[in-house]
């Protein structure tokens, strides 16, 4: 690569840096996302956290922010997830930059997914999506320009990825900044939000249990009982059935967590069976053919295990698992 890039990729991760550090968090990934919009210019552009699918269950965004598009984006992207070839292969190749070029031709795209990106001028896309440690689900950026503009270039596509993965790193360093206020709060059971109710992280296993507790949740914002009650933290807070929450203050923002309970939380089925095979030294891949997974979906089971179950190796998985 000529100089020039490298010399504007080495001011914007300085700048990416200077805003880790300055920045508040609810406004960090907003600001973020305008610098890498200096180093690769781009007319639109969503970030967020994502669950692969399976063959019953389709890929989820669970929380966004958005430059350049509609509030109805995530609504109608969840509404045809599981039929986005581009969307599932950002998910099965965790870390690599994908552009639209890397899946048209493979398969004819899906009609509702070309009318989604007509509507929203999402011509030329370039996306890369990562694990987000300990929380269960995975971080995403993409980025898109319209039909009257260039496709995103090689060189764009190295820069993107860089900036992309130091924005991850600092992302997570800034939450567990935040995290180790209650260090006994395990990632996936716990979210942060605005006092206004706008979630900036959520774990797995709380997003599902807001899902299931609140059927017409769409994500982004927590839902309305819960946010109303976020101005009265520290309180305990009960949401549907089985939902039960713990609101704490944690800066200028709001950590809502699965309150405790005298167990840990048991596994799923196929949690379990992708723990158990991981466990018998089975590969990602030789566990998704048996499991009917993708390899990422059984990547998310795994990390969701290892958050359930406290553990952070094959050893200790091993130990609890023979505890279950």
């Amino acid at each position: 690569m000529a100089s020039d890039p490298l010399r504007a990729l080495s001011r914007s991760l300085l700048r990416l840096s200077e805003q880790a550090q300055q920045v508040a968090p609810q406004d960090l990934l907003h600001q973020a996302m305008q610098t890498l919009q200096s180093l690769v210019p781009f007319d639109s552009a969503w970030w967020g956290e994502v669950s692969a699918g399976d063959v019953q269950v389709a890929p989820r965004n669970w929380l966004h922010g958005s430059m350049g598009l509609s509030r109805s984006f995530a609504e109608e992207w969840n509404a045809l997830a599981a039929v986005d070839l581009f969307g599932q292969q950002s998910m099965q190749q965790l870390g690599v930059v994908i552009r639209e070029r890397d899946v048209v031709g493979t398969v004819p795209e899906h009609p509702d997914v070309a009318a989604f990106s007509q509507r929203h001028g999402l011509h030329h896309c370039m996306a890369l999506t990562a694990e987000l440690p300990h929380s269960g689900l995975m971080f995403f950026v993409s980025i898109y320009r319209p039909p009257t503009r260039p496709e995103f270039s090689d060189g764009e596509t190295v820069l993107f990825g860089e900036f992309v993965l130091h924005l991850l790193q600092q992302w997570h360093h800034r939450l567990q900044r935040l995290q180790s206020d209650t260090p006994g709060r395990p990632w996936d059971r716990f979210a942060l939000a605005r006092p206004s109710g706008e979630l900036l992280f959520a774990g797995l296993r709380i997003s599902r249990a807001l899902g299931e507790a609140s059927p017409c949740w769409n994500g982004t914002h927590l839902p309305p009982a819960v946010a109303q009650a976020l101005a009265g933290a520290p309180c305990t807070l009960s949401v549907g059935k089985a939902c039960r929450l713990r609101l704490e203050p944690c800066g200028p923002l709001v950590a809502v967590s699965l309150a405790s309970r005298q167990h840990k939380q048991a596994l799923a089925p196929r949690e379990l069976s992708a723990a158990m095979l991981y466990a018998q030294g089975r590969s990602h891949k030789d566990i998704a053919a048996t499991l009917g997974l993708t390899p990422a979906t059984v990547r998310t089971y795994l990390r969701t295990a290892y958050a359930a179950l406290g553990v952070s190796n094959k050893l200790e998985l091993v130990s609890a698992l023979r505890h279950q």
